[in-house]
């Protein structure tokens, strides 16, 4: 067949299937990140009417129709699930399945050349909103099934590596887990208040910068506005901690990090404090106890307000948590600084797969071309 011009449109349908019957619950909800894999929604999906919910079984393409060109496509593979009634779901016809493979298909959407096109395809719309004809428009230079076959087979070897690597992080994780609620178990509880004190530096004349923000996964960010005078924002010094005070995603979420690069400046809906007696208490160490679920829930639990939930300094020093020998402290904090590395190396195990689907769709592409002019 050699490499020829498709109308995707010609070979793929769409699918509307949805819950109606409600057979399918909660559990089977996913979404789609831009990261091209489902995952399970953030938002809290008690009480939502689950019959518009589109049905997706293998071997379907599934995306975000106003968030396409950020890579909001996935390919599944993992069993039937439901998705938002938003999503565009279809899946290869019969005669599409003879000439194109899926996981090729998913490959090329993968690139930035891809996301680049929906950008442009979209320009000028108030709302963009890749819908499916927008996707059956779509003109692909298609490569022989068997050569298509070739480069998959070097994008699953490498995500096989990278999943591999990732359940070895799992496990990582589960000691680090298992050996701090073995101490909540064997030994008592202590309020952390004695062992803190709360920090309320001002950034006078503006002398730092550099101005963040934590998010609810406890790291420090850029804030989504920046004021343009951080004179009256709190300084946060190498060491200390930042939280917010309003509690997030339903009261489960307390944006809460530990500061380890250069000094910065956060706004006055923060809270600052650092630890006082290291000698008793490692900061690291509170901070892994500080961002268990069950602490932020908790947080969530004895926070108070009318419009928003408040977490304060004063319901911080009131957490307990059990505080051994400070050797003790530093083996759990070097578990999970392992772990932590490990998962850096896994995003960049993740940034290298994508950032190969641009090459081997044109190593694909090149093949042919090479072969007919050989």
């Amino acid at each position: 067949m050699g490499l020829i011009n498709i109308r995707l449109g010609d070979y793929i349908e769409r699918s509307t299937i949805n819950n109606k019957d409600l057979k399918y619950g909660v559990d089977l909800i996913v979404g789609v990140n831009s990261q091209g894999v489902f995952a399970t929604p953030k938002g809290n999906t008690d009480g939502v009417d689950l019959k518009p919910y589109k049905i997706v079984e293998n071997g379907a393409f599934v995306y975000n129709p106003t968030r396409l060109e950020l890579g909001s496509i996935a390919y599944r593979t993992e069993g039937l699930c439901i998705v938002s009634h938003l999503y565009m779901v279809f899946y290869l016809t019969d005669e599409g399945k003879k000439i194109i493979d899926p996981m090729w298909l998913y490959i090329y959407f993968r690139r930035s050349e891809f996301c680049r096109e929906v950008t442009f395809r979209n320009f000028g719309s108030q709302r963009p909103e890749f819908n499916f004809n927008d996707m059956s428009d779509i003109v692909i230079p298609l490569p022989d099934i068997e050569i298509q076959k070739k480069y998959v087979d070097v994008y699953n070897a490498m995500l096989e590596n990278q999943k591999s690597y990732e359940r070895g992080l799992d496990d990582l994780k589960l000691v680090c887990d298992a050996y701090i609620e073995d101490l909540r178990r064997q030994m008592p509880c202590e309020a952390i208040g004695p062992y803190i004190e709360e920090r309320n530096e001002k950034n006078i004349d503006n002398a730092i910068d550099l101005f963040q923000g934590v998010n609810v996964d406890h790291v420090f960010t850029e804030p989504k506005r920046v004021a343009e005078d951080s004179e009256n924002g709190s300084v946060v010094r190498t060491g200390q901690f930042a939280f917010n005070k309003v509690m997030k995603a339903h009261n489960t979420k307390l944006p809460i990090a530990l500061r380890e690069g250069p000094d910065c400046v956060v706004s006055n809906s923060y809270q600052v404090f650092e630890v006082t007696n290291t000698s008793k208490l490692l900061s690291k160490y509170l901070l892994l106890w500080l961002n268990r679920d069950e602490t932020q829930r908790y947080a969530g639990f004895i926070s108070f307000g009318t419009t928003r939930d408040i977490f304060t300094f004063k319901d911080m020093k009131e957490i307990s948590i059990p505080i051994p020998e400070i050797k003790i402290q530093q083996c759990i904090v070097d578990i999970f600084s392992c772990y932590q590395a490990r998962c850096d190396i896994n995003e960049q195990l993740k940034a290298q797969i994508k950032d190969v689907c641009p090459i081997l769709i044109k190593g694909s592409i090149e093949e042919v071309t090479k072969a007919k002019e050989a």
